[in-house]
């Protein structure tokens, strides 16, 4: 006859996993917010037209996703751990982390979306101005220049 009653050691072992999910699920939290808080401070750069600065949120954005991609490589399995000892502990936290998990990610979507599209029109324009510019000198002969010398006339923009 099996015991329904869980023994100590059982208990503990699911408490800790509860503590230690509930604490990277704030993390992670956490990290979602300060990821939505680099793309905004990226928009307003975008907007400023300020490459160094889109650059260095651009590395920092990596660096955010990197360490958000390594916290769900440990939350899931701890989820899953969880799950399958079908802990009867409750936390009545952890369904509001989900929640808030899930909005501030559409929340990142949503801003992330929104920097692409700001940096295509600028793109766009860029190039538009750059195919708009006329060389003055194309066809112009130059003694400081080789008569056999190519000269360019396109200039390449990669996205």
């Amino acid at each position: 006859m099996a015991s329904l009653e869980l023994s100590q050691k059982e208990l503990d072992e699911r408490i800790a996993i509860l503590t230690r999910w509930r604490s990277l699920l704030q993390q992670q939290r956490d990290k979602f917010s300060e990821y939505l808080k680099v793309l905004e401070k990226q928009q307003i750069s975008i907007e400023e037209e300020n490459p160094e600065k889109i650059m260095a949120y651009t590395e920092i954005e990596q660096q955010v996703l990197s360490s958000i991609t390594n916290l769900r490589k440990v939350i899931l399995p701890l989820e899953k751990m969880y799950t399958t000892k079908n802990a009867k502990v409750n936390d009545e936290k952890i369904p509001k982390l989900q929640i808030e998990l899930d909005n501030l990610q559409k929340k990142v979507i949503v801003q992330n979306e929104k920097n692409r599209e700001l940096l295509k029109a600028h793109m766009n324009q860029i190039r538009s101005q750059l195919q708009s510019i006329k060389n003055p000198y194309r066809n112009a002969r130059s003694v400081y220049a080789s008569q056999n010398a190519p000269t360019s006339s396109i200039v390449d923009i990669m996205v």
